[in-house]
């Protein structure tokens, strides 16, 4: 049966940028609610008060307020170290039958030297390796006979220590990568384990992407 309630929430919960901003209780509710009203009376079928909306609205912004915030913020006060590193470069490959030889090359030769940059990730189709570019030379000698599909230059990472609860919260990188979007910053690729995550994203870029990871320290609950 349908609700004034779950309309409400059905409604909130279809617009990300939205919810967040009940959340943290910079939206005018009654304003909303009268944007809403058309969308919601066409779904129920009949007249809706605009006060109903109203106390669906509050109601719906106090559980968003513990659910969101108090949680998600108890995570993001713990994160831990925070690396920068900059001059990288992105490769992808089709996936083929040599490609994790190759690989494994690679590896052997960063290996020498353990202050370079190196991180992978694997999908069905493609392979993505970011490295330092002091070592771009290397990969192009070692994947010439590999399908590159693209390379991108003056690349910088921002990697991330979150707590071990970050796995049983839910929201956290919703709400991290939706701060970076509300800068305006573009990520080029994420890479992520249980408890760390990195960001890729251009060198002209680094300095508002790490502000923004570094300031989620801060946020008050």
């Amino acid at each position: 049966m349908k609700t004034i309630s779950s309309l409400v929430e059905n409604y909130i919960k279809s617009k990300p940028f939205l919810l967040s901003s009940i959340s943290q209780g910079i939206i005018n509710l009654t304003s909303l609610a009268r944007v809403m009203m058309p969308d919601l009376e066409r779904e129920l079928g009949k007249d809706i008060k605009q006060g109903a909306v109203v106390m669906s609205l509050k109601r719906l912004s106090e559980e968003l307020d513990f659910r969101i915030n108090h949680k998600i913020t108890r995570v993001l006060k713990n994160i831990g170290e925070i690396t920068v590193r900059s001059s990288l470069v992105d490769y992808a490959f089709s996936v083929s039958e040599t490609l994790l030889e190759n690989q494994a090359k690679l590896i052997a030769e960063i290996n020498k030297n353990h202050d370079l940059f190196y991180t992978s990730s694997r999908g069905v189709n493609e392979s993505n390796i970011i490295v330092s570019s002091s070592v771009s030379e290397i990969v192009d000698e070692l994947f010439k006979d590999e399908k590159k599909t693209h390379r991108v230059d003056n690349l910088s990472s921002i990697t991330v220590k979150l707590p071990q609860v970050n796995v049983s919260t839910p929201g956290v990188f919703y709400y991290i990568f939706q701060r970076l979007a509300w800068e305006g910053v573009i990520i080029h690729e994420v890479i992520s384990t249980t408890n760390e995550f990195t960001v890729i994203v251009h060198d002209n870029q680094i300095d508002i992407a790490f502000k923004v990871i570094k300031d989620l320290k801060n946020i008050e609950e």
